[in-house]
């Protein structure tokens, strides 16, 4: 009787302590603990690539270095989300230069596509857009002319060694992780017809990977091979950059070795705004990192911390400065080579903020724009590094739409990305379609200092999401004192002009938009935002996917937390 009653009491326990480390904060949830380690740490949305960048900081490699075998890795395990048939946009910590840089390795139109000819062509589709499943929607890869630029300024570690695990598991094969699984399997069945060597590169027996499976790519093995060996110019000056063009060529698509052997990334200083004594680094140009800055100085002039956590109060503020960025998105973001005095200094400035903020009231606004109309969930993967001499790396990179077109070029690997797909047609947009453009970006990787140190990479896949994610994330960490594992697995909203959840197009809305929650809400908040003015619905949706790693400089270790809704983990030593 008596050991009865001590293990009830034991179980009490346990279950009481499993519940305070679950409702610590009452209304926030957490999976997990956060990783802590002093000497390194990756995080991403596959576990195998997560180890293949730690191995490379315990070679004694640095964060440039782990980022980019880390990318490497994920181009094979996930290209679901990215790949070198796409693009890359990367914000560093430096700590010897104690400075943030970042690098816009985006990829442009091709230049012998004029406008004039574009609209011939989709005339003849009958299309009215550029369409994703289209060579037309091909810009030039810049993935690997990123990772050079990144390891030429910053590596430490010979470029075959970095490349060296990746290549591995290409030839030797990885188990497929389970979300990844999934996703592979739809793309698969939507993009088996397309010409090119899809089936043979992506598929097994006609069909995509199941959970488990064991997978290998020995094409993408071989072109990161011809990289190590040869660097980059065998891709944009070299053999590959000759597959393409006479891929292209055959097939009636438009890039071609000169749109290769022009293309360069650029280096650029971040546009920064300070929220609350923190400066958060957007990259800003040709992608929507600006909304992010635009949204956290309207909602600086609130006392969000005392309305509390996913409180209606905060709620509605938050959506409604949602709503008046991505209107300025809509009118302004473009790529400035083509576009003189786009007015992104204005727009992250304090006083536009006051300006914007005074549109706010107590009901929702109607003033919506539907703006570049770009998927609701993209294909995209985040990754964020540091080491042990306080270097950190925010890095994304992505396909666009899944895996991308589809197209692949025979013995080569990868799936070509359809960002072309996001330049506008309208002729007096900044982003209208011209030759040697790079098209509107919805990726976005985001870094944190304070006092002119560094403290938080952060980074929040997921197509227009990704600015609500970035400032969800911040909000909750400086406003809400949530961890950096709380931060992420937080409940999550977001707001769309569209009344289909993943929508391209849709049917836009003329009241304000759409509100829609995480299943995990609670009505009662729901309902509370209703009585505002605002349209909301529970669940569908897509919400993003989130990776960060926070540097404790005090206690001189480095904190991380990984999205619970995907694949992937932190890992540290």
């Amino acid at each position: 009787m008596k050991k009865g009653i001590l293990l009830l009491l034991l179980i009490s326990a346990t279950n009481g302590m499993l519940m305070a480390q679950i409702d610590r904060f009452n209304d926030r949830y957490t999976t997990r603990s956060e990783v802590i380690a002093a000497n390194g740490m990756v995080a991403t949305s596959q576990p195998l690539a997560a180890q293949v960048g730690l191995d490379i900081l315990k070679q004694g490699g640095n964060a440039i270095d782990a980022a980019i075998a880390t990318n490497a890795a994920m181009g094979l395990m996930e290209p679901t989300g990215n790949g070198i048939g796409g693009d890359l946009f990367a914000i560093i910590w430096h700590q010897e230069t104690g400075r943030v840089y970042a690098l816009n390795a985006s990829g442009r139109s091709p230049l012998g596509l004029s406008y004039e000819q574009l609209l011939a062509e989709l005339d003849e589709m009958g299309a009215d857009s550029i369409p994703p499943s289209s060579l037309l929607s091909v810009s030039v890869p810049g993935a690997v002319d990123g990772w050079f630029e990144l390891h030429h300024r910053f590596g430490d570690l010979p470029i075959d060694r970095i490349l060296r695990p990746a290549i591995a598991y290409a030839e030797g094969g990885f188990p497929v992780s389970e979300v990844i699984a999934d996703a592979w399997q739809r793309s698969a069945r939507i993009l088996a017809d397309r010409t090119g060597a899809f089936v043979e590169t992506f598929t097994i027996d006609g069909r995509g990977p199941e959970k488990g499976e064991i997978f290998r790519n020995p094409d993408l093995g071989n072109t990161y091979r011809l990289l190590a060996e040869h660097g980059r110019d065998v891709f944009y000056r070299g053999e590959i950059a000759r597959k393409i063009d006479a891929f292209m060529s055959e097939h009636g698509g438009y890039l071609r070795y000169e749109d290769f052997d022009a293309h360069r990334s650029e280096w650029h200083e971040p546009l920064v705004a300070s929220y609350r004594g923190y400066d958060v680094h957007q990259i800003g140009q040709n992608n929507q990192g600006t909304a992010v800055l635009q949204m956290l100085n309207i909602l600086e002039g609130y006392d969000l911390a005392s309305m509390g956590f996913n409180s209606p109060e905060a709620l509605h503020l938050m959506i409604e400065a949602k709503k008046l960025a991505y209107e300025d998105r809509a009118k302004y973001y473009a790529d400035p080579d083509f576009v003189e005095g786009l007015p992104f200094e204005t727009l992250i400035s304090k006083e536009y903020a006051a300006e914007r903020r005074a549109l706010i009231g107590d009901t929702a606004l109607e003033r919506i724009a539907s703006g570049v109309k770009g998927l609701r969930d993209g294909g995209t993967i985040y990754l964020t590094t540091a080491d042990r001499h306080g270097n950190m790396v925010s890095l994304i990179q992505s396909n666009f739409r899944g895996m991308g077109t589809g197209f692949v070029v025979p013995e080569t690997g990868f799936s070509f990305q359809n960002r072309g797909e996001l330049f506008s047609l309208d002729p007096d947009h900044p982003n209208v379609y011209e030759p040697g453009k790079r098209p509107f970006h919805t990726i976005i990787p985001g870094f944190v200092t304070r006092d002119g140190r560094p403290w938080f990479s952060l980074g929040v896949m997921g197509g227009e999401f990704q600015p609500i994610g970035h400032v969800q994330i911040l909000v909750n960490l400086i406003d809400f004192g949530m961890n950096v594992q709380e931060a992420g697995d937080a409940i999550r909203w977001l707001h769309t002009n569209s009344t289909e959840p993943t929508a391209v197009w849709g049917d836009y809305l003329e009241d304000g938009g759409l509100v829609r929650f995480e299943s995990q809400i609670d009505p009662e908040i729901v309902e509370s935002l209703r009585a505002k003015g605002h349209t909301v619905e529970i669940g569908g949706g897509f919400y993003g996917r989130y990776q960060g790693i926070l540097f404790d400089e005090e206690k001189g270790v480095y904190i991380g937390g990984s999205e619970s809704r995907a694949d992937g983990q932190a890992v540290g030593y």
